[in-house]
C-alpha cells in the first residue's frame, strides 16, 4: 500500500518502546470533533452500509436527533473491518481487513476513546525480521552486518542501504511538500497532475533509482496490479498522511470492537441481512428498496447516504440515474484484489527457536506475511500471508484447501518449520466477497484527475462516504472520516431546507 505494506509493519515493529498506553495519553490525538447541531424538526435518513463509514455518520446523524436507519446486506457489522476466530483454537484471532492505527489517525482514535476500547501498544522487542527476495532468504538482525542482497546497487544506493532508500525514494520530502495536504478542503487534483499521470515505477525512476534497487524496494507492493499499474499520485498522497506517524496500535481483542461497539449505541436502528437493490430518487425523497426474508421492502426518507463501495454500487439499479459523471466514477474506479491466508501455528517456533518477530517481505505470491498474534496469549500463533493483485487472483483461483496448501509451502521457505508445526489454516479473497468485490479502491494513472472530483459529490438527495471518498483510502480513519463529512452534509441540506421552508 502507497509505499510496500511492510514498510507499516517496519516501523510499528521497531518504534520506540512505548509507555503504558492510556486514554489519557492519546487526549492531544484523539480530540473530539464539534458535535453536529441540528436545526428543524429530524429528518429521515437511510444509510446503506454497516460498515465504519456508514455506522459513524448514523451515530452522528442519530446524536443530532435525526431519524436513521441502516440497511446491511450481511449479519454482522464492520464491513471490512473483519476479525476472525474461528477456525483457530485457544481464542486466537487474525485480522483479515482493517490492522492499523498510527498515531496521526486522530478521528480513529477519537472513537477509540470514546467507546473505551483498549489498544495494544507497540511491542519494543529487537526481533529480527527476513527478506526472500530472487530465491535469497535473508534475515536482519540489529548490530548485526547486513546479510548480502541478490541485487546490483549503485555505488550510492548500497551505501543508502535499504531503509535509506525507502526513507529518500519513498516518502521524499520536498515532492509531499509539494502535494500538501489531500484532507483539506481546497486540495486540488488538478495542481499536482502531473504525479497522478505517471506510474510509480516511472516516479521512482525519475528520481534516480535504478531498476535494481526499485525491483529491491516494490517486491511485495501492494498497490493496484504492481507499481508500473497504479497512479504515482495515489501511493505519495497516502504517504502524505504517514509522516509523523511513530506508534501503530491495534484494538485489544481485535479491530471488529469499534464496529461492534458503533452497532451496540445504534441496536435497533440497523437492519441486517437488507441488501440494497435498487435506489429511487425524487426531488423531495429517497427511497431504498432492498430483499430481506425473500421479499422486496421499500423504504422512504428525506435523505441517503450510500456508504458502500462502488464496486457494489455498479450492481444496483439508480432511478433516475446519476450524473454521467458519477456513473463514470463508479463504474471505472479500480477495486484491489487481497487475499489473506491465516496458518496456524503450534507453537510460535519462530521467536522462540529463530528470534524472528514473524514479519516478512518476499517476491513470491505469498508476498508479505505477519505475525498476528503478538499481543496474545498462549504457546500457539498464526502467521498470516498477504497477497494482491495478480498474486492475489491467482491464489484465490485456487479451492481452499489448496489455498492453505500453497500458501503452507511457501511460508516454509521463509520460516522453516512452519510445516512441522502447521496444525490449519484458512484463507480470506476480497474479490470473492459480494458485499465489497475487493479490498480498496485504487487509481490507474491519470484517473485521479479524471474520478477523484466527482466520487465524493452528492446527487441531489443521495451523498457518498466510504473510504474511497476519503483522502484516507484503504485506512478505518478515511471509512470515518468519509462517514463523518456525509453526516454534515446531510444536516446542513436539512437545515438549509427548512430555512428556505420558513
Amino acid at each position: 500500500m502507497r509505499y510496500p505494506i511492510s514498510r507499516r509493519e517496519f516501523l510499528k515493529d521497531t518504534a520506540l518502546a512505548a509507555a503504558a498506553l492510556s486514554t489519557s495519553g492519546l487526549d492531544l490525538l484523539a480530540s473530539p470533533s464539534k458535535s453536529l447541531e441540528r436545526i428543524g424538526p429530524p429528518k429521515k435518513v437511510i444509510v446503506l452500509g454497516a460498515g465504519l463509514a456508514g455506522l459513524s455518520a448514523a451515530y452522528e446523524l442519530t446524536q443530532a436527533g435525526h431519524e436513521v436507519t441502516v440497511l446491511e446486506a450481511q449479519t454482522r457489522p464492520g464491513g471490512r473491518v473483519l476479525t476472525l476466530r474461528d477456525p483457530f483454537s485457544d481464542g486466537l484471532h487474525a485480522e483479515v481487513g482493517a490492522i492499523h492505527i498510527p498515531d496521526t489517525h486522530n478521528l480513529t482514535l477519537k472513537y477509540v476513546q470514546l467507546f473505551h476500547l483498549p489498544l495494544n501498544p507497540p511491542l519494543p522487542h529487537k526481533l529480527a525480521w527476513v527478506e526472500y527476495l530472487r530465491e535469497k532468504r535473508m534475515v536482519y538482525r540489529e548490530d548485526v552486518e547486513k546479510p548480502e542482497h541478490p541485487f546490483e546497487l549503485t555505488p550510492e544506493e548500497e551505501e543508502l542501504g535499504h531503509w535509506g532508500l525507502w526513507g529518500k525514494y519513498f516518502m521524499p520530502k520536498e515532492v509531499l511538500e509539494e502535494i500538501g495536504d489531500p484532507s483539506a478542503p481546497d486540495w486540488s487534483v488538478q495542481s499536482v497532475k502531473n504525479y497522478d499521470e505517471m506510474t510509480y515505477t516511472d516516479f521512482l525512476r525519475d528520481q534516480g533509482l535504478s531498476s535494481e534497487a526499485i525491483a529491491l524496494l516494490t517486491g511485495s507492493f501492494l498497490w493496484g496490479d504492481g507499481p508500473e499499474s497504479v497512479s504515482a499520485l495515489t501511493v505519495l498522497r497516502d504517504s502524505v498522511h504517514l509522516q509523523g506517524a511513530k506508534n501503530w496500535y491495534e484494538i485489544r481483542g481485535g479491530n471488529d470492537l469499534l464496529p461492534r461497539a458503533f452497532a451496540e449505541h445504534l441496536k435497533d436502528r440497523i437492519r441486517y441481512g437488507s441488501p440494497v437493490t435498487r435506489i429511487e430518487r425524487e426531488e423531495r425523497e429517497v427511497r431504498a428498496i432492498f430483499r430481506q426474508a425473500g421479499t422486496h421492502h421499500r423504504l422512504a426518507g428525506d435523505y441517503l447516504i450510500c456508504a458502500i463501495p462502488f464496486s457494489v454500487l455498479r450492481h444496483i439499479e439508480v432511478i433516475p440515474p446519476f450524473s454521467p459523471e458519477k456513473r463514470r466514477a463508479v463504474e471505472e474506479l479500480p477495486y484491489f484484489s487481497a487475499a489473506r491466508v491465516s496458518l496456524q501455528s503450534r507453537t510460535r517456533f519462530w521467536q522462540e527457536e529463530q528470534g524472528l518477530m514473524g514479519f516478512a517481505l518476499t517476491d513470491l505470491p505469498i508476498e508479505a506475511v505477519y505475525h498476528m498474534t503478538r499481543h496474545q496469549p498462549g504457546p500457539r500463533g498464526i502467521l498470516q500471508s498477504y497477497s494482491g493483485g495478480p498474486q492475489a487472483r491467482g491464489i484465490c483461483a485456487l479451492t481452499e484447501s489448496e489455498r492453505v496448501s500453497f500458501v503452507l509451502e511457501q511460508m516454509e521457505k521463509v520460516f522453516p518449520g512452519m510445516r512441522e508445526h502447521f496444525e490449519g489454516g484458512v484463507s480470506k479473497c476480497w474479490d470473492e466477497d459480494p458485499w465489497a468485490r475487493g479490498a480498496s479502491s485504487w487509481y490507474k494513472p491519470g484517473q485521479m484527475s479524471e474520478l477523484w472530483p466527482h466520487i465524493a459529490r452528492p446527487e441531489g438527495r443521495v451523498h457518498f462516504a466510504g473510504d474511497h471518498t476519503s483522502a484516507w483510502i484503504r485506512w478505518m480513519q478515511g471509512a470515518l472520516e468519509s462517514g463523518n463529512r456525509a453526516a454534515r452534509e446531510v444536516n446542513e441540506a436539512a437545515a438549509q431546507e427548512e430555512v428556505r421552508a420558513a
